[in-house]
């Protein structure tokens, strides 16, 4: 099994869209490592879509631009993995890349070969210009075979956007992760209605293949490739977003620039008990309490490794909520003679045992998160 948790590293579409050179990856990784994000856990460097020419070569073979990458891909995977980290490219399943340029078409084992002799660690696969008459979960079989036929452990990472009731087949199609989702951009709502519409699906991410609800825009501040207009978030809501992927198990793709990262940045990315519950060993999905979140916070419980759980409050109004969690609805009968003892991940704050129910304040836009425990209570 190539991955047991949730992978963590960066990808350069979110802020540099087509805009990405050898000297800017390099800076990257470069910055992957000095600010603590490598120590943190994120390790791939993935160049997204416009890394190529717009024309194979003679030979058949996907060409670097040489403006944009002088000394070639080979040159930058070493100098990637010299400091520690691994490299990720982009190809894609349809006729040619969502912006056009060469894809792996009916060439799949012919470009996985290629990808490693350049020595890729990471290969994120769309779904643009999908002809009408191929199935799409054959194109994604195709690639999964030619990756292990490299010779070379790849991830790989499909992203078809949940086309095809992707969550049903691409376990079985040999994939590592897997979109699930449209594309995010730099709003409240793009998460909000990303994370509340993935819960029916949380269920299908476990060791080995991974839901991937989309990069992160955490510390992006309306910059941007996938900026909208007239939204520039605060690091609140950013924390909220954060803390989403964490609670969901979510792959953890950082989309800011981050040579550029404001302390605030680094503390959502870096935040130690987030990223523990993202990678909990047991990669359990949570549940949503309740589900009215037109009128309340949307409320996640979710089982950790070592008899520990995880209550998360998500609130995406602008104006408090003091929301009422039943625990009977997380599996804590009145009658059981146990209730929970909670205690702030952010503060360290203790809640008093409660027995029937936790009722809670939250201010608008923020989140609140508690590592829980099942006590025997009066």
């Amino acid at each position: 099994m190539l991955v047991k948790t949730p992978p963590m590293g960066w990808n350069s579409w979110n802020t540099f869209g087509e805009n990405i050179t050898e000297s800017l990856i390099m800076e990257t990784a470069d910055a992957m490592v000095s600010t603590g994000l490598k120590d943190a856990g994120y390790e791939y460097i993935v160049i997204d879509d416009c890394w190529s020419l717009r024309s194979r070569d003679e030979n058949g073979r996907i060409v670097a631009d040489p403006e944009k990458f002088p000394h070639g891909m080979k040159h930058l995977a070493d100098y990637i993995h010299s400091l520690g980290l691994k490299f990720g490219m982009y190809s894609c399943a349809g006729t040619k890349t969502c912006a056009g340029y060469p894809s792996s078409f009916d060439l799949e084992f012919e470009d996985a070969k290629q990808f490693a002799e350049i020595g890729i660690d990471y290969l994120k696969y769309d779904f643009c210009f999908k002809p009408n008459y191929i199935d799409g979960p054959l194109l994604y079989r195709r690639m999964g075979m030619a990756l292990k036929a490299s010779g070379r452990d790849i991830l790989f990472s499909a992203c078809n956007w949940g086309s095809d009731n992707v969550h049903q087949w691409i376990r079985s199609a040999g994939a590592d992760m897997f979109r699930s989702t449209g594309d995010i951009n730099d709003s409240v709502n793009s998460f909000k209605e990303i994370a509340i519409g993935q819960i029916p699906l949380l269920g299908y991410s476990a060791p080995g293949c991974f839901n991937d609800i989309d990069m992160l825009i955490v510390g992006m501040y309306g910059k941007g490739n996938v900026a909208f207009e007239g939204s520039i978030l605060t690091d609140d809501e950013y924390m909220m977003h954060f803390a989403l992927w964490c609670m969901m198990s979510s792959p953890l793709m950082i989309g800011c620039d981050i040579r550029n990262m404001n302390q605030a940045t680094k503390d959502i990315l870096m935040n130690k008990a987030l990223i523990a519950i993202d990678q909990d060993e047991e990669v359990r999905a949570p549940f949503a309490v309740g589900g009215k979140y037109d009128e309340s916070p949307l409320i996640l419980f979710r089982h950790l490794a070592n008899n520990e759980y995880v209550l998360g409050l998500f609130n995406f109004h602008e104006s408090f909520r003091d929301p009422f969690v039943e625990l009977f609805e997380i599996g804590l009968p009145v009658k059981s003679g146990y209730g929970l003892e909670l205690t702030d991940i952010f503060t360290g704050e203790k809640i008093p045992k409660f027995k029937s129910y936790v009722n809670l304040h939250i201010e608008g836009r923020t989140c609140r998160l508690f590592k829980a425990k099942v006590v025997e209570v009066q």
